[in-house]
């Protein structure tokens, strides 16, 4: 068995009728995991669940519309992904708000609110929402997805870029303190990645020149190249893996890009 089959494993991914969180669930599918297709909207949800189910089986994914900042709506998400799968193994923590761009000084309190309660918030509430039964099964796998702008200062983001950095010290909060029970709590860190959510910053062939000059790789990610780390860290290969911040970003990092 490779060490990154998922057969037996149930995988609840936010935000992954798109992006990064879609290509997380198409691979984890791919692997043998039943997915629970998660977003705002119902008919996008239902619309990922279909192809999944239609490329690998009818009960391989769910979909269940969930509106992150609403701690009632998460609740529901885990219920129903434990009706339909009896369990959770595998939490991927993808969605989040960006609502802002601009010098903090320009933020309003809501703007700065909502990116907090999305970003940080709602990961707390629904890692809680499923550590206990990890715990009780003595593992499970928790995946935050968070940014290399928790690694950076940001003149233009920098509300997102505090949340981000935030998820980064609650991996490492959670994997200290879930750790004994054997599970496993971490965080990816993509650079910019073709996706909707990071059109303001590729979209523009000038912005995105400028984004991607000091890049060894010289190019934009696409969402693909961040799922094959997140079935890593939920698979036998990530075994021995927790507490950790993989950077996936073509190594804009490293060269001061």
């Amino acid at each position: 068995m490779s060490l990154f089959d998922m057969t037996g494993q149930v995988a609840l991914i936010t935000g992954s009728s798109r992006g990064i969180g879609k290509a997380i669930a198409e691979e984890m599918a791919i692997q043998g995991a039943k997915v629970v297709i998660s977003s705002r909207k119902q008919d996008a949800c239902d619309a990922v669940a279909a192809e999944l189910n239609a490329k690998h089986g009818a009960d391989t994914a769910i979909a269940v519309a969930a509106n992150i900042s609403s701690k009632e709506a998460l609740q529901h998400l885990v219920d129903e992904a434990r009706r339909a799968f009896g369990k959770v193994t595998a939490l991927v923590c993808n969605a989040a708000s960006n609502p802002y761009y601009g010098p903090s000084a320009g933020i309003a309190d809501e703007q700065f609110r909502k990116i907090m309660d999305n970003n940080i918030l709602s990961n707390h509430w629904l890692i809680n929402m499923v550590a206990p039964e990890m715990m009780e099964r003595g593992q499970g796998s928790i995946t935050i997805i968070s940014s290399i702008g928790g690694l950076k200062g940001s003149t233009v983001i920098g509300a997102y870029c505090i949340s981000k950095a935030a998820d980064m010290q609650m991996a490492r909060n959670l994997a200290d303190e879930f750790g004994p029970k054997g599970v496993r709590v971490n965080c990816i860190a993509p650079g910019l990645i073709r996706t909707d959510f990071a059109k303001a910053l590729w979209e523009n062939p000038d912005t995105l020149a400028r984004s991607t000059a000091r890049s060894p790789l010289r190019r934009i990610g696409e969402p693909e190249e961040i799922a094959g780390a997140a079935v890593f860290l939920a698979s036998r290969a990530g075994a021995f893996t927790t507490g950790q911040t993989f950077v996936i970003d073509g190594g804009q990092t490293v060269s001061g890009g």
